[in-house]
């Protein structure tokens, strides 16, 4: 059975690398490879989206949903699909057009990636196929490189589970007047429900690409999160959330029925998660020979926000060493006193694998010569310690950075050597906010900091409260600030001189029209590595 599992497979890879040669930009098919009958019904109900950002170019997205109705020829061959980038939202001033074909095997996604733009420009894009228009996204540029740049202002946001609420977050996002929205991971949940459940999902646990491509579309179906998806731009990491449960690298998690190929259930996970995303094909093209038997989906990188900023969005799942010593040897995370785990200070154990690790060095490397004011990392988790035991002992998860101290190390001892320049920690998973300082030695209260961080609650997934809260934060003095009852997202203003944190939360998770209100707000002066509640 497992050979046969591998096989299709690996005749899966082969038609999908076809796929990826016909999808990208370009390409051109004589008239009778392509479906060109006029659809039944609207395609293009999942909405359209944008992301990748660079000063010159941006990747625009959306998914075609073709009616059971329509000729099953149109479900075999591509879909040719028009798109359009405009200066105006009417398209009387139009910049670019181009075609795409839509296929199949990624499940009629397409990627287009508008090149040759101008730098920090705002812009207007469809999609046209079948006699259906889209809705209309807007989209920007990033400045150049060199350019000088005022501000820069984004949102944060993480962790949006179905079952556990609606998404009237991201309604209020749409007036935060921001030009990016950084996402931090748990897009889906593989779950089939939870317990007094808001909303139910289709469907029941996730496992097959045809599972991770309709939980994908249930999530983007959601009117709110499809309006946010077209304000501006994304960009996009993935936590454990979007293939198992506290997996890790190639390590199953500790969720659902067991597959008799996990790294084959991680690729189909992955493949989904590049065919739902704004991101660019060479993030699959890179990977797809060899995905199912454990090669790499890079989806790491940086990009620079003019003189302003470096934005940098980190793998803190695919790579990491699985969890040390979890309760009973189960797969999966817990907490435990490390002193009773021989293998929690492990040198060779990473959180982002060694050849990122190195990448990330090198690149504060070159930051450490530019003139940027600021230095963003998005990542997935909390990454100060949190011990949850008062007093002598601790109390330690493991599979957060806790639980890879000596890669915590490293990550500081780079910070360090490179004297970077105002590095901003944005996290997200634990499904509550901290806020607090990056240090040297956590286990040295007199250790200096080194930058800040923000560490920001769920969309929707549910937390266990506040009653705990005083103590930890007590606990922990390295953290300024910790909520664990509220839902929303964090947003985050820029200027040469100053960064402005805001948390913002709902009223109620459970209801669609629920208002927002700031729970919080902090300010970081630029040069001075220490964060002010105002």
């Amino acid at each position: 059975m497992e050979d046969a599992f591998r096989s299709r497979h690996r005749m899966q890879r082969r038609e999908l690398l076809q796929s990826l040669a016909i999808a990208s930009a370009g390409v051109f098919l004589p008239r009778s490879a392509i479906a060109q009958v006029r659809l039944s019904e609207n395609p293009f109900t999942l909405g359209v989206a944008s992301g990748s950002p660079t000063h010159d170019s941006v990747v625009i997205w959306t998914r075609l949903v073709l009616d059971a109705a329509d000729p099953l020829r149109l479900q075999q061959k591509p879909v040719a699909v028009r798109w359009e980038l405009a200066h105006d939202e009417n398209f009387s001033r139009i910049v670019q057009t181009g075609q795409t074909q839509a296929v199949g095997a990624l499940a009629h996604s397409v990627h287009a990636e508008v090149q040759g733009l101008e730098p920090d420009r705002w812009y207007f894009y469809r999609f046209i196929t079948g006699g259906a228009a889209s809705p209309v996204g807007r989209t920007r540029t990033f400045p150049a490189p060199d350019a000088v740049v005022a501000r820069l202002r984004l949102a944060y946001a993480s962790c949006q589970r179905w079952e556990h609420g609606y998404y009237s977050a991201y309604r209020h996002m749409r007036d935060e007047n921001l030009d990016v929205v950084l996402f931090l991971g748990d897009y889906i949940y593989e779950y089939p429900n939870a317990g007094q459940a808001v909303r139910v999902p289709t469907g029941g646990w996730v496992v097959t690409l045809d599972d991770y491509r309709q939980r994908y579309a249930l999530h983007k179906s959601d009117a709110d999160l499809q309006a946010m998806h077209a304000a501006c731009p994304w960009v996009v990491t993935w936590d454990d959330h979007e293939v198992q449960n506290d997996y890790a690298g190639a390590a199953p998690g500790n969720s659902g029925p067991p597959v008799p190929d996990f790294s084959a259930r991680r690729a189909a996970a992955y493949q989904a998660f590049y065919e739902h995303m704004p991101v660019r094909a060479s993030v699959l093209t890179r990977a797809v020979a060899g995905l199912a038997s454990g090669a790499e989906m890079r989806i790491y990188q940086r990009v620079p926000y003019g003189q302003l900023a470096s934005l940098y969005m980190l793998d803190a799942r695919q790579y990491k060493d699985a969890q040390a010593c979890t309760r009973d040897g189960k797969p999966g995370s817990s907490t435990l006193n490390p002193a009773s785990c021989a293998t929690w200070n492990d040198p060779a154990r990473s959180m982002l694998g060694l050849q990122q690790e190195n990448w990330l060095d090198t690149e504060w490397g070159k930051a450490a010569t530019k003139e940027r004011s600021w230095n963003l990392v998005g990542q997935q988790s909390l990454f100060g310690q949190r011990d949850f035991r008062s007093g002598p002992g601790q109390v330690l998860w493991n599979d957060g950075w806790d639980g890879y101290s000596a890669a915590r190390t490293r990550f500081t001892n780079s910070l360090r050597k490179h004297a970077l320049a105002n590095p901003v920690l944005l996290g997200g998973d634990v499904h509550e906010n901290w806020v607090g300082h990056i240090k040297a030695d956590y286990a040295d209260a007199a250790s200096p900091s080194l930058g800040t961080e923000f560490c920001g609650t769920s969309l929707t997934s549910r937390s266990a409260g506040n009653a705990k809260i005083p103590a930890i934060l007590a606990e922990n003095p390295h953290f300024v600030f910790a909520d664990s009852e509220r839902r929303g997202y964090g947003v985050v203003e820029l200027t040469p001189r100053k960064l402005t944190g805001t948390l913002r939360v709902v009223d109620d998770v459970t209801r669609a029209d629920s208002g927002v209100q700031t729970l919080a707000q902090f300010s970081v002066q630029a040069g001075r590595p220490v964060v002010e509640k105002t």
